[in-house]
């Protein structure tokens, strides 16, 4: 039976370190994850490839991949579309990889209406002193970037109860291993279509021994 892959949505907020989080994931376990792509209406930077940045169309070819309800999820930002392509994470499922979207939590509720059995982890720094200090630490915005990024955060943080699972980024390694672990936890949850399809046919199975039965 094809063990399929989960479709996990990372968010958190700005400074949090989800991008770092994602990038030490896929070189400690890269054979068992892959990376959403978007698609874009904007055109491409220096160094971007089709298909591995973005997948990069224009504004008629994105509308109609919207009237064939095409994507996981879109918006509209900067004057650009962006969005969630559903036929390559269906792809990557598939090949049994765990597919990981990072997106703000608007997109993440869209794509739970729309996948149900989507995981959700939300990635935060300790504390909101921590938060603050790591968004100062990089010293490639202004002040007034940062306090936009900090009063965005807080109302971000309303909208946390709506994920499984808050990870805490603390330590990165430890924060890493139980990302990792708790896809794999969510492997063997009962509830999971093809765990459901192993226990009825391990009912058929039995079937034979019960009493009186030969």
């Amino acid at each position: 039976m094809n063990n399929k892959g989960i479709l996990i949505v990372l968010s958190g907020f700005s400074g949090a370190g989800k991008g770092t989080l994602v990038k030490r994931l896929l070189e400690l376990h890269g054979e068992e994850y892959a990376l959403s792509i978007s698609a874009t209406t904007r055109k491409p930077r220096v160094g971007e490839e089709e298909g591995k940045a973005y997948f990069f169309k224009s504004n008629e070819e994105f509308e109609k991949m919207i009237r064939e309800d095409a994507f996981l999820e879109y918006a509209g930002y900067c004057d650009h579309y962006y969005g969630t392509p559903k036929a390559y994470v269906d792809e990557q499922l598939e090949k049994g990889k765990n597919v990981i979207l990072e997106i703000e939590i608007q997109g993440a509720l869209k794509v739970r209406e729309k996948r149900p059995d989507t995981l959700l982890l939300f990635v935060t720094p300790p504390n909101g002193d921590e938060l603050k200090n790591r968004l100062t630490g990089r010293g490639t915005e202004t002040q007034e970037v940062i306090e936009a990024r900090l009063s965005r955060a807080s109302e971000e943080a309303e909208g946390v109860e709506a994920y499984d699972y808050l990870l805490i980024n603390d330590e990165l390694d430890i924060c890493v291993e139980e990302l990792h672990e708790i896809i794999r936890s969510e492997h063997r949850r009962l509830t999971r279509q093809q765990n459901i399809e192993k226990i009825a046919k391990i009912r058929e199975e039995l079937q034979k021994f019960r009493k009186g039965e030969k």
